[in-house]
């Protein structure tokens, strides 16, 4: 078996080369400004907005502040059809905002929310859908639209694995009311934390900006309840040396994505997820299906890998209906998320990530081939 000499984690945060991050601390520590909206900030919201190709762009300080927000922005309130096959963060962001999160199954080929269950969960009390583009593989932005226009609901996508993803040719970003993205260190492009709102126009984004600075409008001025969500000079700066070299990493995550495809593609219970031809996606994760006709379970799967010091993770699992805030909801019943638990039961991420070695994956697909007889 291949050897590897420390452990091997699912995720690994991509560092581009220090030498390049020093000259932008050195100027920060020269001028001194550190934070409020700073040059470093104002350049990394034009360069992704740009990168991304969307129109209005708002740094946050995470992912989490930033869907917060986003709810609070477009006064969300009452109930918000959701999935429970996601990070607790989605479900969370409702609940800091005294929203009541209906949990609605997955479509078992994408993990993705089912638009076909979406409206028999609806009620007077909903207001909004919460997607998640789960993997970095879109939703299906285009029924979950009919649904919302039809109904009068606002759409937010927790867009926090899908850095970079479009369907046929544009930014998956661009759907919805709002998006948001999370620039975590285990994510594809990262600020160490951060995160960020996608809007569809200026004035939405400023009440945004407003909202995640206590609501200053000026120094005067206070315009709404605000939090502060503002994302600090050093993380931009980090983004802005990061920006430079993504492309270089996502083709990198792309090559050892291909590589897991090509070990298992003889093995029909070990099921890579599948991935639509008009997407081009970002390999965030490489999620696998352990059938439960395959001959070791994917716990079996999960306790192997790391008795050999790989860290494979069960994403998601449990799901988010199962934790103690959620699970007395009708909603997060299980007898009405078949899909999800069987998702939760079964997937396993396999490491992902730029630096990641042959030898490092040659460690994790042995072991994979060592589970089937």
């Amino acid at each position: 078996m291949p050897q590897q000499s420390s452990p091997i984690y699912v995720t690994e945060p991509y560092l581009p080369p220090l030498e390049e991050f020093i000259p932008y601390l050195e100027r920060i520590w020269d001028s001194k400004r550190l934070t409020n909206n700073g040059p470093f900030h104002q350049q990394l919201e034009t360069a992704l907005a740009a990168y991304l190709g969307v129109e209005n762009l708002s740094l946050f300080a995470n992912g989490t502040l930033a869907l917060v927000t986003a709810l609070q922005a477009l006064r969300i309130s009452g109930e918000v059809i959701t999935t429970p096959y996601s990070f607790v963060a989605t479900a969370h962001s409702l609940l800091w905002n005294g929203i009541k999160p209906v949990f609605v199954d997955i479509d078992p080929r994408t993990c993705n929310l089912d638009p076909e269950r979406i409206e028999a969960a609806i009620t007077p009390a909903t207001t909004a859908i919460l997607p998640v583009h789960c993997y970095g593989i879109p939703c299906n932005v285009d029924r979950i639209e009919s649904i919302a226009n039809a109904y009068g609901l606002k759409v937010i996508y927790d867009a926090a694995h899908a850095f970079g993803v479009r369907q046929r040719g544009a930014s998956i970003l661009r759907h919805g009311d709002l998006s948001i993205l999370s620039f975590h260190a285990t994510k594809v492009f990262n600020t160490f934390e951060g995160g960020a709102v996608i809007s569809p126009n200026a004035k939405t984004k400023q009440r945004i900006d407003y909202l995640k600075n206590f609501g200053f409008a000026d120094e005067l001025t206070v315009v709404a309840p605000g939090i502060n969500g503002k994302m600090n000079e050093v993380e931009a700066a980090f983004g802005l040396v990061q920006l430079q070299h993504i492309d270089e990493a996502l083709a990198k995550r792309a090559v050892i994505y291909r590589r897991y495809e090509e070990a298992l593609r003889d093995i029909p219970t070990l099921r890579m997820i599948e991935v639509p031809d008009e997407i081009a996606w970002n390999h965030s994760y490489c999620p696998i299906f352990v059938d439960a006709s395959h001959p070791m379970s994917r716990d079996e799967i999960y306790d192997l890998l790391r008795e050999h010091g790989i860290h494979a993770r069960r994403y998601f699992y449990p799901l988010i209906s199962a934790f103690p805030m959620y699970r007395a909801q009708p909603s997060a019943a299980n007898t009405r998320l078949p899909n999800a638990r069987t998702a939760a039961a079964e997937v396993l991420c396999l490491p992902l990530y730029p630096s990641l070695s042959q030898d490092e994956q040659a460690a994790v697909i042995e072991i994979l081939l060592r589970s089937v007889p």
